[in-house]
């Protein structure tokens, strides 16, 4: 949600800013701006559309600065709207700001009590009043940001200029993500700030992860970083692996699009780490895994969207193979309920960013309540969840920049069955036979995904039929329930079709009464244990009326008739089915869109990264 560039160079910084936002677009926003210090002073534009009209509205102005600070806003405080939009003002001062700041009310009724008047609907703005109060006490801008920090309550990530200091800018965190740049060759060519490492690939791939609670300020030539009580920290340089190819289209028509067909490589890349080894061992997920994973009794996994999804998918393998019981919470809702703690619990974190606010709140509630054994299954290696968890599992899918998750699903599901076989192994139910067995369809995994993704022509075909649709049924069962449930958020997510996912055996608790000859009922149907009885559900929807599309392993047998569409998969690939199934509903999803004309990439209302609650 949101994003955040700031730069100071020695060369104009309007087309680093306005780049930087281009490759924060995927984190949802309703509207932009920017705010530059040049000879005239300091200079705001905003736009309530895109990067784009922001773009050309600084074209128009002929904007040239060597310092400033822009964003990308997701409304939470006031309607989307230009007086809404970031950077805010207050006397020669802008602010740009992620996150929600909770105690906004109170500071904003003693700013008005002292005469500051608010133009916005925002709490961002409470951030840049209080910031100038500070100034007007006899603070410089560094401390008046620090001392201002100290005294919000909530998520933030904030970046500041002001006219009468243009020589530096000033940046601060807390429970939104926020990093460093350090310019190539050496601070004295730049220095930057960003919510993603993605917005700075243009510049540097030196970076620096900010801490909760850190403020920094930036200048030519260097940087400083202190904790919110004036506290001097240092931080590591980190020399970013990604590259500014990672984050380009290429071929492809979306990013979308484009992740879905990486699959294969950041399948590849996560299980780089099993490709020589003929066994699995604790040490995959860190160097204490074994003493945090000894005498582990039960696992809790905790996520939210795609990533619960993965987890509801887990919680069958890690019950039918390592034999532990498994309990899936929505992240949002764990924390707001009496649950009772086991010390003896290994904590689960999945989350694509690291910066997932409902997941981290939960993995420190579940800390708080004494469960100390964590692990974070993540994308993102300096994240604030891997931070905080005890082990961690990185699962290197690269950047994922469409809203709708693909790769870092899969590439999910691919921890998620190491950390299945290791626990497995650890409590002795994991034959030499089935580890070898197993190991050997995890590396060929990638091979099995690339076959699928060539179903893309037929999967193209139905979608057409898709388009003019308003509802949709999707079903699975057993393991395959969960990717049913994946599969109908997708189609939600990016085509606005609505969609429910039912596990198939309760059509006739309900659902049932929703079919006939308009509702499209998708059922994922592997060559499994389950699929006589996902026939008879099948045949239920058939003697309604209902047009079933029937995604079905080689083996299936369920003959295609009138009604009844069949788009035969390469193969069945047992425990791992699930990871093959998502593939084709993901392209159906994409293409469906495509028909629909929506924005892909971009979905309304929605947010890449959900650093608020």
């Amino acid at each position: 949600m949101c994003g955040i560039v700031t730069a100071i160079s020695t060369t104009d910084v309007v087309p680093v800013l306005l780049e930087g936002l281009r490759k924060l677009e995927y984190r949802g926003y309703d509207s932009a701006g920017l705010a530059v210090i040049a000879d005239g002073g300091l200079s705001r534009l905003r736009s309530a559309g895109r990067v784009a009209d922001l773009a050309a509205l600084a074209a128009a102005k002929a904007a040239s600065a060597r310092i400033g600070i822009a964003h990308t806003r997701w409304a939470t405080h006031g309607v989307p709207s230009e007086r809404n939009a970031h950077p805010h003002v207050s006397g020669g001062l802008a602010v740009v700001h992620n996150g929600i700041i909770e105690n906004f009310e109170a500071i904003k009724l003693a700013l008005q009590a002292k005469g500051y008047v608010f133009e916005s609907d925002t709490d961002t703005e409470a951030i840049a009043h209080l910031i100038h109060s500070k100034l007007e006490a006899g603070a410089d801008l560094f401390d008046a940001v620090r001392q201002t920090s100290s005294e919000l309550t909530g998520a933030y990530a904030i970046g500041v200029v002001a006219e009468a200091e243009p020589q530096r800018l000033i940046v601060a965190r807390s429970g939104a993500p926020l990093l460093l740049g350090v310019g190539e060759g050496d601070a004295q060519h730049g220095m930057y700030a960003a919510s993603d490492t993605a917005a700075l690939l243009q510049v540097t791939r030196k970076v620096i992860y900010l801490e909760d609670g850190d403020v920094a300020e930036l200048r030519l030539g260097g940087y400083r970083i202190v904790r919110a009580d004036g506290t001097p920290v240092e931080r590591e340089i980190h020399l970013s692996s990604l590259s500014a190819d990672a984050v380009e289209l290429g071929q492809f028509r979306h990013y979308m699009q484009k992740e879905i067909f990486e699959q294969p490589q950041a399948l590849a890349n996560t299980l780089e780490i099993i490709a020589g080894g003929g066994s699995v061992n604790p040490q995959l997920f860190g160097a204490r895994a074994a003493e945090v994973f000894a005498g582990v009794r039960r696992v809790l996994v905790l996520a939210c969207g795609t990533s619960y999804h993965a987890g509801l998918v887990a919680r069958y393998w890690l019950e039918s193979v390592a034999r532990v019981p498994c309990t899936v919470e929505i992240a949002s809702e764990y924390r707001y309920r009496e649950s009772v703690p086991d010390p003896d619990t290994l904590v689960v974190v999945i989350s694509q960013s690291g910066e997932t606010a409902d997941t981290l709140a939960a993995l420190k509630h579940a800390g708080a309540l004494g469960m100390r054994r964590t692990l974070a299954i993540c994308n993102v290696p300096e994240s604030a969840i891997v931070r905080e968890a005890s082990l961690r599992f990185i699962t290197r899918a690269g950047p994922e920049i469409g809203v709708a998750s693909t790769k870092a699903f899969t590439t999910q599901l691919a921890a998620l069955a190491l950390l299945t076989l290791t626990l497995a192994k650890l409590a002795g139910r994991l034959s030499a036979e089935d580890e070898a067995r197993h190991l050997q369809n995890l590396r060929h995994l990638p091979v099995a995904v690339q076959k699928v993704l060539e179903l893309e022509p037929e999967i193209e075909r139905w979608a057409q039929r898709f388009a003019a649709k308003h509802h949709a049924l999707f079903l699975g069962r057993g393991r395959h329930w969960p990717i049913a449930m994946e599969g109908a958020l997708k189609l939600k997510e990016i085509s606005y079709i609505h969609a429910e996912a039912y596990a198939a055996g309760e059509l006739k608790h309900g659902p049932l009464a929703l079919v006939d000859k308009d509702m499209p009922v998708i059922a994922v149907a592997p060559a499994d244990e389950l699929l006589e009885k996902l026939k008879s559900n099948l045949q239920e929807v058939r003697a309604r009326g209902g047009e079933l599309y029937v995604f079905a392993d080689a083996g299936s047998e369920i003959p295609e008739s009138e009604g009844v569409h069949i788009l035969h998969m390469p193969e069945h690939y047992g425990m791992l089915s699930p990871v093959l199934h998502v593939i084709p509903l993901q392209l159906l999803s994409y293409h469906a869109a495509l028909v629909k004309g929506t924005d892909v990439d971009k979905p309304r209302n929605l947010a890449k990264s959900v650093t608020v609650e």
